[in-house]
């Protein structure tokens, strides 16, 4: 006699398919997700399409119109490029003294603590604290720290750091680099540290120098958290805006406000918030142009180091 298995209940079923999936675990996340993201995302893209007003008074359908005026005002373009000229001016000394940083505290042997934390420790204050001890440090000019050090040189004191427009822009990169190349620092420094050591040993018993070492191991062996940085940084810089709105406000002459101040000056100050979240909109549209562009060359250089 052949017993026979009864069929599983079709509750115990459903959870089982569920747990093997692993959507009873994934499941609060996408909660969330759809919630404070997709949800968000829908809803912006609707009030770009409206006249709706900071008070929520109005609504009406308009079509593509904030767009459209947004791609012919000059307010926008310009803030457009001083947001590209700050990444511009902040990526590049970011990525390389996050790298210089973490081959300096990778290699020294005393104190390495004393070094990692002082390079680091920048990154955790918050950007207040960072813009009141720059604030103290340039400004005022002719009593400001950097003015009263450029006189004990015999150099002219009384430079605008943030009133000029020749210096205000230097000055909140000069900033920016202050407070954040910790993280790329950190970065670097994991990934130095994951580097074979025997790849060293082999180079150095073969007669290569310090140089050819950093040449031909270390660079190449950073070649993929070298392009996270950039591309972790280029997002960063393209987002600024509270040191600028701190420090200088987006003055001289709005030589310095960047694009997402502009888009909070259309929708708090003018009370736009469908013009505004179409100026967002078309801002979004060019990070994600940006990351996609990095990621293709990101994926052609690894293809061609047959990686």
């Amino acid at each position: 006699m052949t017993a026979t298995t009864p069929p599983p209940a079709p509750a115990r079923t459903i959870r089982r398919h569920w747990t093997e999936h692993g959507l009873v675990f994934t499941l609060p996340f996408l909660v969330l997700y759809a919630l404070f993201l997709v949800w968000p995302l829908l809803l912006g893209v609707r009030m770009s399409l409206s006249n709706e007003d900071v008070a929520g008074t109005r609504s009406e359908f308009i079509g593509l119109d904030n767009y459209a005026e947004a791609l012919t005002d000059p307010d926008v373009w310009s803030s457009l490029w001083n947001t590209v000229w700050f990444t511009a001016l902040s990526t590049v000394p970011l990525v390389v003294m996050g790298l210089v940083l973490a081959l300096l505290a990778h290699h020294l042997r005393f104190v390495d603590w004393l070094w990692r934390m002082s390079w680091f420790a920048p990154f955790l204050l918050p950007s207040g604290v960072v813009c009141l001890l720059w604030l103290w440090v340039i400004y005022p000019s002719d009593f400001g720290f950097a003015d009263q050090l450029l006189a004990r040189f015999g150099l002219h004191p009384g430079i605008g750091w943030l009133t000029d427009t020749r210096y205000a822009m230097l000055s909140i990169v000069l900033t920016t680099v202050w407070w954040t190349v910790g993280f790329n620092f950190l970065l670097y420094l994991a990934a130095l540290q994951a580097i074979p050591q025997h790849l060293y040993e082999a180079a150095s018993l073969d007669g290569a120098g310090a140089w050819h070492r950093l040449r031909h191991i270390t660079l190449p062996m950073l070649r993929r958290t070298t392009g996270v940085v950039v591309v972790l940084q280029l997002l960063a810089s393209l987002k600024i805006f509270d040191q600028v709105y701190i420090l200088t406000g987006g003055g001289p002459d709005e030589s310095t406000r960047p694009i997402l101040q502009y888009v909070y000056q259309a929708g708090f100050t003018s009370y736009r918030i469908g013009y505004a979240s179409a100026v967002s909109y078309i801002f979004f549209a060019l990070i994600v142009v940006v990351s996609l562009v990095q990621l293709r060359f990101s994926r052609r250089a690894r293809e061609e180091n047959g990686a």
